[in-house]
């Protein structure tokens, strides 16, 4: 061949080489599912992207707001008792410099985190203080997503904020997950999170191929009232073994029924919710009750709430829904067996030793 066809040939392979990466079809953007906006999508990753090339802390939490630290918060505001409690168990009482108003009617600060009685207050969901929050000049405010126009208010002001939704279980150990990540505890939120996995993990075998009883759970203002399907009391029912009644209503928060209900699901097992306005002896005592399959064989029970209301869902939720389990399932469960287990979990989480007659009293 001579050299001039080579040339040619070149200089063809050459073209056609360009031409093929010229024509390379390139990666459509994606649309963002909440608004449909191409923009803004693209703008979220170029801020992911520039957060993980400068060492930010990146974090969505849960109105899928997101929040960039340079560094782990040092100085917390926590507006939500929930989030508070996850202070203690992350190992941030020291980092702590405002709470939710009512600190004293929370045993577990007394008992964990004393300093915490002793701090400013910012306020309950009804009636937050914004300017109270602003003063104390935190680098992260957690608050409940119901806060929502105090949340869209300090981050207005260029103070970084996480909304919280602990609803769930898998809401909860997302919550663990944002606070770890956002204070440099995120080895310890994970710790609490396989705590979690293997407890429950224990308690699908306790009650595998065991007849589920029908559990009502009153709430603590009044007997009326239940947890519905969306609240946490029903997952803690169902993963204990058990049927909550109230599953049927679509409610996010405490329902009211009537005596009429309550008759009709005629529960083998009634549950007090913790702190509850009324009795035992209330529930024992009312006629209109007697009926019910749980009356008849005395199987009324009220949550332990010596030193957290188990039944919210806080760090230590696990051992309300283990204490479910022990009453469900007592012969598989000893009540001894969980209070020994209660022991070592506020230990290894909460850094305290309790009295185990404490725990039911």
């Amino acid at each position: 061949m001579s050299f001039c066809k080579r040339g040619i040939l070149i200089l063809l392979a050459i073209v056609l080489t360009i031409s093929m990466v010229g024509c390379k079809p390139k990666d459509e953007p994606k649309l963002d599912e909440r608004t449909g906006d191409i923009s803004e999508t693209l703008q979220i990753e170029e801020i992911e992207k520039q957060s993980q090339e400068s060492g930010s802390i990146t974090i969505t939490d849960h109105l899928g707001r997101k929040i960039i630290l340079d560094k782990s918060a040092e100085k917390i505001v926590s507006g939500y008792y929930i989030t508070t409690s996850m202070m203690i168990a992350l190992g941030l009482e020291d980092n702590v410099v405002g709470i939710e108003a009512k600190a004293k009617s929370r045993n577990i600060y007394a008992l964990a985190a004393p300093e915490f009685l002793e701090l400013p207050n910012v306020g309950t969901a009804k009636e937050f203080d914004l300017e109270g929050c602003i003063a104390l000049e935190p680098d992260l405010v957690i608050l409940p997503v119901k806060l929502k126009e105090a949340v869209e208010s300090l981050e207005g002001l260029g103070i970084n904020v996480i909304a919280v939704n602990p609803e769930d279980m898998d809401l909860l150990k997302e919550t663990l997950i944002m606070i770890g990540k956002a204070t440099g505890t995120e080895d310890r939120a994970k710790k609490l999170i396989s705590y979690y996995d293997e407890k429950i993990s224990e308690i699908g075998k306790i009650t595998e191929d065991k007849e589920q009883k029908k559990v009502y759970l009153g709430g603590n203002s009044d007997f009326l009232s239940t947890a519905p399907k969306k609240m946490y009391q029903n997952y803690m029912i169902e993963t204990a073994g058990g049927i909550n009644v109230a599953s049927d209503i679509e409610d996010t928060y405490w329902a009211a029924i009537s005596y009429e209900q309550l008759l009709a699901y005629n529960p083998d097992v009634i549950i007090i919710a913790p702190s509850a306005d009324y009795t035992k002896d209330d529930i024992i005592n009312n006629n209109k009750l007697s009926a019910i399959s749980a009356m008849k064989n005395r199987r009324v029970y009220v949550m332990p709430d010596s030193f957290e209301a188990w039944d919210a869902p806080i760090p230590s939720s696990i051992l309300g829904t283990m204490w479910l389990t022990s009453i469900l399932h007592e012969e598989d469960y000893s009540n001894d067996t969980f209070k020994q287990d209660v022991a070592d979990f506020y230990k290894e989480f909460y850094d305290i030793e309790i009295n185990k007659e404490d725990i039911i009293k």
